[in-house]
């Protein structure tokens, strides 16, 4: 009879880091690291040791100095007696207000765009072709300086809307006034305001919270809710009978009334330009240079929007939209129900570097003199005080932090709309 046992188990040796194939890689990437660790710490160790002999050790005390310079557009409260880190601040709000308007815009404007480029009308077509071609080949600080010069050169100055015949007229029933200096458009006001909420007291964070606006969200995200609901509910009864009862009416209900509700209760009202002397007061007052920057990075990511949406929806295939078309269904919700929500799958992903792309490229809104973080922080700020080093660090660590935001925010989208495997 033979007896079978196992081989001893060879014992552990240094040398088999190196020979063994088990441990060989994992030995690579340890000593990789630590070599890159050490590189690192040379390159800081030897940055700080140079400017203490320059007389400029690290440090961020400078934030706390008066800033000594103007913000022409600016959400928040501010003047030029403010401390360095309140302008950034103002900056950093401004280039987030450019990254949502923008992305906001080159979405439906790509969406559309890239739609129309697959349309059977020939003309059609050849425009939107045109158009994609024309904007993504050419660099988008021309456009941005394009469309700061036509604003300025081909809208009336202020003083032509003065007299009994005036130049130029207000629009959109005298509420809007466009100008060489900017765009006037109504303010939202309330005659029984709920009043503000002060943070951070006086500091240079401090800033004023509408209860206003936030009770606006909250009924407004109540109400969407409630109406998510009802369709939930719509597809229960559908799945088990067969019926889908019709909810449109009840979810416009739900989302319309409240919110209606809300603002006559706060006396709500529309604040109109006037034209005072030499300028228009009151309204809101959006800038040339917020403008042109907005429509130039819109327009400008739209094209490459466009061209995402198009290979998404060539990427469905045909049979999809011939089953569609055997049941009945219109052109337009074959596009809308069938064809979009398939092709997203293959959309967001692409779409989430545009988005990035067009966020670090407002940083070329020095080019037409708007404040953001680029010109404030990184700009005026790091001229006055001669911390570039500092300065340059926040301004990197800013636009990393905003670009990880925007990519969670899109993969967690991403996730929702991807198939789910059976």
């Amino acid at each position: 009879m033979t007896t079978y046992t196992d081989p001893p188990k060879e014992s552990f040796r240094l040398s088999m880091l190196l020979y063994d194939t088990r441990y060989r890689s994992l030995t690579i990437q340890v000593v990789a690291l630590m070599g890159f660790m050490l590189l690192a710490a040379w390159l800081i160790n030897n940055t700080i040791q140079n400017l203490a002999a320059l007389g400029k050790p690290i440090e961020f005390g400078f934030f706390t100095e008066p800033a000594s310079y103007d913000i022409n557009q600016h959400l928040l409260e501010y003047d030029s007696r403010d401390t360095h880190l309140r302008a950034s601040l103002i900056g950093l709000i401004n280039t987030l207000i450019i990254a949502v308007m923008g992305c906001a815009t080159a979405t439906i404007v790509g969406v559309l765009v890239g739609i129309l480029r697959l349309s059977k009308n020939w003309l059609v077509a050849k425009i939107m072709a045109v158009y994609v071609e024309m904007f993504r080949n050419v660099p988008v600080l021309l456009w941005i300086v394009l469309a700061m010069a036509i604003l300025i050169e081909s809208l009336p100055r202020p003083a032509a809307f003065r007299g009994d015949t005036p130049d130029a007229t207000m629009k959109v029933f005298d509420s809007v006034a466009f100008t060489n200096r900017g765009f006037y458009i109504p303010e939202p006001l309330f005659s029984r305001s709920l009043g503000d909420i002060h943070l951070f007291g006086q500091s240079s964070l401090r800033m004023d919270v509408s209860l206003d606006f936030v009770a606006f969200l909250v009924v407004l995200i109540g109400s969407i809710y409630a109406a998510r609901r009802v369709t939930a509910r719509a597809d229960k009864i559908q799945n088990a009978t067969g019926l889908r009862p019709t909810t449109w009416h009840i979810n416009t209900a739900i989302i319309i009334l409240p919110t209606l509700a809300l603002l006559v209760g706060l006396g709500f009202h529309l604040g109109y330009p006037e034209l005072r002397g030499f300028n228009f007061q009151g309204g809101i007052h959006m800038r040339n240079s917020l403008i042109a920057l907005w429509l130039s990075l819109s327009l400008y990511t739209a094209a490459f929007v466009a061209e995402i949406v198009r290979a998404g929806i060539l990427a469905i295939s045909h049979g999809q939209t011939e089953a569609a078309a055997a049941l009945g269904l219109r052109p337009g919700r074959i596009m809308r129900l069938v064809v979009l929500p398939q092709a997203l799958r293959v959309i967001v992903p692409p779409l989430i570097s545009q988005y990035l792309n067009l966020t670090k490229n407002s940083s070329l809104a020095i080019a037409v003199g708007y404040m953001d973080i680029t010109g404030t922080l990184g700009g005026i700020t790091m001229n006055q005080t001669g911390r570039e080093l500092e300065c340059v660090l926040l301004l990197m660590l800013v636009y990393l932090s905003i670009s990880l935001i925007i990519s969670a925010i899109m993969n967690w989208y991403n996730n929702r709309v991807k198939l789910v495997e059976r």
